[in-house]
């Protein structure tokens, strides 16, 4: 017997005024994480190859990146212990923690500290995209794709508004005795402790937590008595096994293994980041091979603002198509965008306006990719052991998308940009037969 996990339900009377509050909330604290991680991400390089040279420069992303990636484990137990408020607050708290060591590393000129603060500073990014998944814990599934599309456009009015607080923070504390550049990373510092705050104050009832007492009640009253008790007489078999079994990334990893439509959420949402990275990261040095240095930094910034427009400007517009195409359909859309970038960019040769269209095109398909990805992902699993498994989606993620970006550079020295993008072209196409493969889907809540 199959269950269509997009097809509309009626939402229970006390359920959406939670989920219409958690929604306002998360999109207001995704604007101000955005400014945060955006407003440190803009000047990082810069004070970096001021305390350390240029060849440190680029670690310092390198690092938050990494960081993002490896503070999933440690967020998602949290998660799936307390609930998504403490996770998520905690997640800003060490983003906090980091951009404050970052701060104290421009003021010691300290590298070791730099690269610390930067790996901590990850946080802020980490909670971010943790963010999105508590966006559909509570959501109709006929919105779910919209609503999580939602808190990931959020992120995009953050992003466009931090570079110009940069000036300004860097002009407000200077008074302060702080060196040059480190003002930004204070200011990023401020916003991760005030969305923490608000998460902690505000988001009551718990999301995740009412997810899974209703989930509960629903399998209470579908499923016989004697099965709350194991038959040794052991401990209950519900939901607060399952999730303690589910707080490890090994235990995430079976219950993906196990299910044929988290398998594609992971995949598309790791191999589209990955592709994305790849190609975006040693866009700069290609438009640098053909504009001199009077030019190359207002035209990288026009691509660059143009494919992060492509990212997650049109977010919400993906996300109504997954709930009304289905997530494989976006999925399947989302790769061919990704194919087409990389044929487009591939092929520029040296023509900006070319390389230009192929960046936005890369940037709609990392869209449909992650919100088509992530939303099948959510709705394929129990919420008992749905943030182990969104921490693995999300792990998996970073560290696909820091290895691209570090594999990358070796092969744009090596054979060049066209090679680059035809690579990146290859390692996305298994996803289209993962997408295509179709299997008996059971309802999440009536498993395990």
């Amino acid at each position: 017997m199959t269950t269509d996990l997009t097809a509309s339900a009626r939402v229970r009377p006390d359920v959406a005024p939670i989920q219409r509050r958690t929604l306002s909330l998360l999109f207001g604290t995704q604007i101000i994480g955005g400014i945060g991680v955006t407003i440190g991400v803009a000047v990082g390089a810069l004070l970096a190859a001021r305390i350390a040279g240029t060849a440190v420069a680029g670690l310092t992303q390198s690092a938050a990146v990494v960081g993002a990636a490896l503070l999933a484990i440690p967020i998602t137990r949290i998660t799936n212990g307390h609930g998504r408020r403490p996770g998520l607050a905690v997640a800003y708290l060490v983003g906090a923690i980091g951009a404050v060591l970052v701060v104290f590393a421009a003021a010691t000129r300290s590298v070791p500290l730099l690269l610390l603060g930067s790996l901590l500073f990850g946080g802020g990014a980490a909670a971010n995209l943790q963010a999105r998944y508590a966006a559909v814990d509570l959501a109709e599934p006929a919105r779910r794709g919209r609503q999580l599309a939602l808190i990931v456009w959020a992120t995009t009015i953050g992003a466009v508004a931090a570079p110009n607080f940069a000036a300004l923070a860097d002009t407000v504390t200077d008074g302060w005795g702080l060196p040059p550049l480190a003002g930004p990373y204070a200011f990023s510092a401020a916003a991760f402790v005030l969305a923490a705050g608000v998460l902690l104050a505000l988001l009551r009832p718990d999301p995740l937590l009412t997810a899974r007492r209703l989930e509960a009640t629903d399998t209470a009253v579908a499923s016989p008595p004697p099965t709350t008790e194991s038959p040794a007489g052991g401990p209950p078999a519900g939901g607060l096994t399952v999730a303690r079994r589910g707080a490890g990334m090994r235990a995430a990893w079976q219950v993906v293994r196990d299910r044929p439509p988290a398998r594609l959420g992971v995949a598309a949402v790791a191999v589209g980041h990955a592709v994305m990275v790849a190609v975006m990261s040693m866009t700069p040095v290609r438009l640098g091979e053909s504009h001199g240095d009077a030019d190359v930094l207002r035209v990288v910034g026009i691509v660059l603002s143009l494919h992060i427009a492509g990212m997650y400007a049109l977010a919400p517009l993906v996300g109504w198509l997954a709930d009304r195409l289905g997530r494989r359909a976006v999925i399947l859309g989302g790769v061919a965008l990704l194919l087409a970038a990389c044929a487009i960019a591939g092929t520029a040769d040296h023509h900006t306006p070319q390389l230009t269209v192929g960046l936005v095109l890369l940037g709609l398909g990392w869209s449909g990719t992650m919100v088509g990805g992530s939303t099948l992902l959510s709705e394929s699993v129990p919420a008992t052991v749905r943030p182990s498994v969104q921490g693995f989606s999300d792990l998996t993620m970073g560290l696909a998308g820091a290895s691209a970006a570090a594999i990358s550079g070796f092969v744009m020295r090596a054979a060049g940009y066209p090679v680059l993008t035809l690579l990146a072209a290859i390692v996305a196409v298994p996803l289209v037969a993962l997408a295509l493969r179709r299997g008996p889907v059971a309802a999440p809540d009536r498993e395990d």
